[in-house]
């Protein structure tokens, strides 16, 4: 287990029931980056992940 596994697990206990947009989670990103610029490349990368997730072309 990566380190980083322990904050997925709480994310997926304390709101694993729950339903967000795209546009809500994006603007949580947009947030976390604004109070912590240190993280603007790692967020970037993870956001174009997720938004090529289902390309074929990627694979």
């Amino acid at each position: 287990m990566y380190f980083t596994d322990r904050g997925v697990e709480e994310l997926a206990a304390r709101r694993g029931e729950e339903e967000v947009a795209i546009s809500w989670l994006a603007e949580r990103l947009r947030d976390f980056v604004d109070l912590n610029p240190e993280f603007e490349t790692p967020i970037e990368r993870f956001a174009t992940w997720l938004a090529r997730l289902d390309d074929e072309d990627d694979e």
